[in-house]
């Protein structure tokens, strides 16, 4: 993604390259891009300032048919050329804005980051905080699902899964990665090497910066392709060109891609460590000499965010398929302590580098399911709360999880066990969201209740297969 451009930059490369289309792009409430496409000659100055107008209704968590006219306003650095459609194509990211006040509108995701930034900077504490989010997937050759009255089942499958070992393929090669060894093993085991490069050079095409890419632990296709770390802001835009890059070049291949946190029984699930830092003046604000090179400032962030991270939860992990993944006993981060090596810590101060521009908190909970501007901004409140109150992380928790007494492991508090749980969360801790009105009560409440309403009510309802094999015969 393209940075510094302004409005007149961005009409003059759609007259270099000739681009035909240009794609206008936002965030709906719970989560997934939208878009609708305009002849690139219709595109002026005026057009960055006035916007373009939509229907807000027929948007996910948004305004009712009564005031349902909106406005998208393109954001010029956002600009890039779209890799995957016919007629050239030149996409940008848009603000949403009320087109009677001409203020940007509280459940426009994107705005709640960009107030949150600004309220970074209001406060003294930072001027910019550095996301770096490592989001996995699942690549699967085919997925079937369905759900009635009388009948409900999901069938994913791929030539890599370790259940297709004696399938007949005529001829079948084998080398399939076990469950829970995906990690590292060279081709042909990992037989998506090719598949996942063309991810990397298409994301680097579209300005999005990349670290590196590998299989993940799981059988059956299970990725991560790493993303160079960004401001808040700037971090989750590039979130959302990754998951769709991602997809299209999956889907060129015809391969399909999944980012739901818990698609497979009894292997890996999908998570997205989030890494973090607050810098003020070029100067990174959680160095210093304390635990793990950590500064007493970064600790204050670290309490915020152990403090928080049930209600956190309701924005990072905000599927009830979230919490197949956060379950107690195996290597998912549940305990909400933080520690410089154990990774079922919930924080953990990530040891590879000892240089001050390299130290950052590693939130592990989150999962790539999440609308990424609501949960970092979520996440950067938090710390923040943390450091304006100094709130005290208390003790890492260095111990192998697995050998702590019972009586010392009921002292660690773990994360919610559902998403009503963290619903429930974060109904009661949200203060914390709303100063410098980056989450607005509204926002909150309506976060609650679409969730409680079209995903927690909507699964209660609905038989599991699973409880025919338990139950069927009592």
């Amino acid at each position: 993604m393209s940075t510094g451009m302004s409005a007149k930059d961005v009409l003059d490369l759609i007259q270099r390259e000739e681009v035909r289309v240009v794609d206008l792009r936002f965030m709906d409430f719970p989560g997934l891009w939208q878009h609708f496409s305009v002849p690139a000659d219709t595109l002026d100055l005026d057009t960055f300032e006035e916007g373009l107008g939509f229907d807000g209704s027929s948007i996910r968590g948004w305004q009712s048919i009564n005031e349902s006219d909106m406005l998208v306003k393109p954001v010029a650095s956002t600009a890039f050329i779209d890799p995957f459609f016919t007629a050239k194509t030149l996409v940008m990211i848009c603000n949403i804005c009320d087109p009677i006040t001409g203020e940007d509108y509280s459940r426009d995701p994107r705005n709640i980051a960009r107030k949150a930034e600004a309220y970074l900077k209001a406060t003294g504490i930072g001027d910019v905080a550095y996301f770096g989010p490592e989001a996995e997937f699942f690549i699967f050759d085919d997925v079937r699902f369905d759900q009635t009255s009388h009948s409900g089942y999901y069938f994913v499958d791929s030539s890599e899964g370790i259940w297709n070992s004696g399938r007949d393929e005529q001829p079948n090669l084998g080398y399939k990665p076990r469950y829970k060894e995906g990690y590292f093993p060279v081709p042909p085991t990992d037989s998506q090497q090719d598949l996942r490069s063309e991810m990397m050079l298409k994301l680097i095409e579209c300005g999005v910066p990349i670290e590196c890419q590998h299989h993940e632990v799981a059988t059956a296709g299970q990725a991560e392709i790493d993303m160079r770390f960004a401001p808040l802001v700037r971090m989750a835009d590039n979130m959302l060109i990754y998951k769709y890059v991602i997809k299209n070049v999956a889907r060129k291949a015809n391969k399909t891609v999944t980012f739901m946190p818990k698609p497979l029984f009894q292997d890996n699930g999908t998570g997205m460590h989030t890494h973090l830092s607050i810098w003020r003046a070029g100067e990174n604000l959680f160095s210093g000499d304390g635990y793990a090179g950590f500064s007493q400032t970064g600790l204050w962030a670290i309490g915020g965010i152990l403090k928080h991270a049930p209600a956190i939860l309701a924005l990072s992990n905000p599927t009830t398929n979230s919490y197949k993944r956060l379950v107690p006993g195996f290597e998912a981060p549940v305990n909400l302590a933080y520690s410089s090596r154990n990774r079922s810590a919930a924080v953990r101060i990530p040891m590879y580098s000892k240089s001050a521009k390299s130290k950052r908190l590693e939130f592990r909970c989150p999962d790539p399911s999440c609308n990424p501007y609501l949960a970092f901004s979520a996440l950067l409140m938090a710390a923040l709360d943390g450091i304006e109150n100094k709130i005290d992380p208390g003790e890492p928790l260095d111990k192998d999880i697995y050998d702590l007494a019972p009586e010392e492991l009921a002292k660690v508090p773990t994360t919610p066990g559902s998403l009503r749980e963290s619903l429930e969360a974060l109904e009661k801790d949200h203060d914390f969201l709303l100063r410098g009105d980056v989450f607005t009560p509204d926002v909150v409440e309506t976060w609650i209740d679409y969730k409680m309403e079209n995903e927690v009510t909507a699964l209660d309802l609905r038989p599991h297969p699973y409880e025919f094999a338990l139950y069927f015969d009592i």
